[in-house]
């Protein structure tokens, strides 16, 4: 097994931007997040906010209307982790875009490059989003329902795919789709005959704004497949940046629980000064780091240019178990108060289960 150099020393424009992104996240995320969760619909003006941070415009080149940095799939992460502390929901549905442009810049040829990344650094082509998952239990992706069939010089694309943020604001889809060939992407224009979008409600993640894309006999060009696709690493990396948001989501409930714990009396005394109290608060920062420091090992290995599938995912095994027993926790801690809306327990506990299912989402 190879070695590298794990660094967790952070550069000076990475200290900045946490630092701006924390105290949006803390200042205007946070605060908004419940009356989001609760109207069952994202926030255009938080959605918009995190967008300002420009991550979609980093790595697009200058001349077709970005920034021209190198692909920084470790400064995305710890931007997903940052903004996840305020609330996984819009960070997930504003990220989106970002993802694809990713998946673009990677995998995509000059002419799907010049075609399409200056619409979307400049927003006129609105929102685009990753479409890997299916709506059918025990969903593997390599194993993918939605078939491609070439004609020609065109592919016929049928299925369904689900859970997709921002899913009916996106005029553009990279749908992973099963081919001869094997696993393939697909540029899918909303407006092309035959793509239906409906709203998709789901248990958590209710200000993502899921939704299900359907495809029938849908007719896109030999040009809008993705010449350079690699499912294992457009997998690998939304692993870390789902792992990301659950690190934040998991910090935000070890943050508010503490004071809390150390205010709540019972029996003339702090909570907190009862032995099972304390070590639930102790296993919830324990398990945090490690879910952090395998996250960030992740996301090294990939800046580095170095094979980090494994490290993907081992920490997103990690994410999903653990993330769902700090929620767990988190609620336990609060009792009866945890159980009800007055806190955001419930909300994080619920955004949290999100980890196990969602596929492709939140490339970094």
């Amino acid at each position: 097994m190879d070695s590298a150099p794990f660094d967790l020393t952070l550069t000076e424009e990475q200290r900045i931007t946490r630092e701006n992104m924390l105290r949006f996240a803390r200042d205007t995320l946070s605060p908004a997040a419940r009356a989001a969760d609760d109207a069952a619909s994202p926030d255009a003006a938080l959605v918009a906010g995190i967008q300002e941070f420009g991550l979609a415009l980093m790595p697009i080149p200058e001349a077709l209307g970005g920034v021209g940095m190198p692909r920084s799939p470790l400064s995305n992460a710890l931007a997903c982790e940052d903004l996840g502390q305020g609330d996984m929901s819009h960070t997930l549905a504003a990220l989106q875009t970002m993802g694809v442009v990713n998946v673009l810049v990677e995998g995509g040829s000059e002419e799907q490059q010049e075609r399409l990344l200056p619409g979307l650094a400049s927003g006129e082509a609105g929102q685009a989003a990753v479409a890997l998952t299916e709506p059918r239990a025990t969903f593997e992706p390599t194993e993918l329902a939605t078939q491609a069939v070439s004609e020609g010089s065109e592919y016929r694309l049928n299925g369904t795919k689900s859970l997709i943020p921002m899913g009916e604001a996106c005029g553009l889809f990279v749908v992973v789709a099963a081919t001869e060939s094997g696993p393939a992407g697909f540029l899918v224009s909303s407006d092309l005959p035959g793509v239906s979008v409906k709203a998709e409600p789901a248990m958590g993640l209710r200000s993502a704004a899921l939704a299900t894309l359907e495809l029938q006999d849908v007719a896109v060009s030999e040009a809008d497949r993705l010449s350079g696709f690699d499912l294992p690493r457009l997998q690998a990396l939304s692993w870390i940046g789902q792992c990301a948001l659950a690190v934040g989501c998991c910090q935000a409930v070890l943050d508010y629980s503490i004071p809390y714990v150390k205010e709540r009396k019972a029996f003339g005394e702090p909570i907190a000064w009862r032995q099972s109290v304390a070590f639930m608060v102790a296993d919830i920062g324990i398990e945090l780091e490690g879910m952090r420091l395998l996250m960030l090992r992740a996301a090294s290995r990939a800046e580095q240019g170095l094979s980090f599938y494994r490290e993907a995912y081992l920490a997103h095994l990690q994410c999903m178990e653990k993330a769902m027993q700090i929620g767990t926790n988190g609620i336990q801690l609060f009792g009866g108060a945890g159980f009800v809306r007055d806190y955001p327990l419930e909300m994080w506990y619920r955004n949290l289960r999100s980890i196990a299912v969602l596929h492709g989402s939140l490339v970094v």
